[in-house]
């Protein structure tokens, strides 16, 4: 979405006498088929790279069409800086072309009649000829989109497409920017570059950016804090670090990788170890995890990433892992340069290989193995 900003000089370098935090907070309730859905939002986003996560359906793109304009919150307050965009109360609802908004969907919304140059001079018109044709430029030039100019959408690339979309938010100097997804489509060398190009933009421009993404890479290339969304709640926020290398909630485990995910008791508590013993539900496998606030008796889920895990082909000793499980290989499939095996220890766990560890040990199902996981390799969740 390409709106005309009417309130900033268009050669500002945006600081913080120029913008500010934006500040939400909403609810909102949407119906579906009989089955209703409510947005309970309360968060402050400060300038910089902020990532939405979480599943499908969780709300990421509601919240963002309330922010700009696209969707009416029931109730609440929207604003950025000093700037009030929405406010239920006091009857405000400002128009989504005077938000100074920039918005980046999924699907791209390139005009397919307009040229490169005329999709990005869509937002500005209104300015004066010389500005614009400076600021098109300009912004162009930052994303290695110069020799388009005069192409239509059609005829370039979908990495290209998607530069010009950005291109298309940015040129109107933004006061935020929201982006859907933008890079979800493209290969890892082309989304690398184009996170390049939008982390220099942020250099010099720093404005509160809402990223949202599905991608456990683009929230620790681009991120400098995650909030977690889960059914239309924040359950989650801190720094990608925080977040996603010990989860605590499901949600967020599955999103970030963690492939075994189990229901378990706590069956002894060793605060001098600084650990505790989890049965896993529904078996008589014992782990050893982190101490953590909980008594005996308790139920929590235990997240562990596959690729945390070693297997070996003979029993291991000596080791400083506490966990030695014996197991058989259920399955092994390659995926890409990477092996997936299934280990039943008692739970089926999911390993991951290289294909020359594969080789080296002879895996092949039924063949009996020993799995390592270390104490601090189990995060702990609460039961959802």
């Amino acid at each position: 979405m390409a709106v005309e900003n009417r309130g900033r000089p268009s050669d500002a370098v945006v600081g913080s006498e120029s913008t500010g935090m934006l500040s939400v907070e909403i609810r909102k309730t949407l119906s579906h088929d009989s089955a209703a859905f409510t947005l309970d939002v309360a968060v402050e986003v400060a300038c910089g790279f902020t990532i939405l996560f979480g599943a499908s359906g969780a709300g990421k793109t509601t919240l963002l069409d309330c922010i700009a304009g696209l969707s009416t919150p029931d109730r609440g307050r929207i604003g950025v800086g000093e700037r009030v965009w929405f406010d239920h109360d006091a009857r405000m609802n400002i128009a989504v072309q005077r938000r100074g908004v920039g918005y980046v969907f999924q699907e791209l919304a390139l005009f397919p009649h307009l040229n490169v140059e005329e999709n990005l001079g869509y937002g500005i018109v209104r300015s004066p000829k010389s500005q614009r044709d400076d600021r098109i430029s300009r912004t162009l030039e930052l994303f290695h989109i110069s020799h388009l100019r005069g192409r239509k959408p059609r005829e370039i690339s979908g990495g290209e497409r998607q530069r010009v979309a950005l291109a298309r938010a940015l040129v109107t100097d933004p006061w935020v920017l929201l982006l859907d997804e933008p890079l979800s489509a493209l290969d890892a060398p082309t989304k690398s570059a184009i996170i390049d190009d939008l982390r220099e933009w942020n250099r010099a421009h720093r404005v509160p950016i809402l990223y949202v993404t599905h991608t456990r890479e683009e929230v620790f290339a681009l991120g400098e804090r995650v909030l977690v969304l889960e059914a239309g709640r924040l359950v989650g926020q801190g720094t990608p670090h925080e977040v996603m290398s010990a989860p605590r909630q499901e949600t967020v485990a599955q999103l970030a990788g963690f492939e075994n995910i189990f229901d378990a008791e706590v069956v002894s508590i060793h605060p001098e170890r600084g650990s505790m013993s989890c049965r896993m539900a529904q078996s008589k496998l014992e782990l050893e995890t982190p101490l953590v606030r909980a008594e005996v008796g308790a139920t929590l889920r235990v997240g562990i990433g596959a690729g945390d895990i070693l297997l070996a082909s003979v029993q291991p000793a000596g080791l400083s892992a506490r966990n030695i499980l014996p197991g058989r290989v259920v399955s092994l499939e390659q995926r890409d340069m990477i092996v997936a095996a299934v280990v039943d220890c008692g739970v089926p766990m999911e390993v991951k290989l290289t294909l020359a560890a594969r080789d080296d040990l002879r895996l092949q199902p039924g063949r009996d193995v020993w799995l390592i996981v270390k104490t601090h390799s189990c995060h702990l969740m609460a039961r959802s």
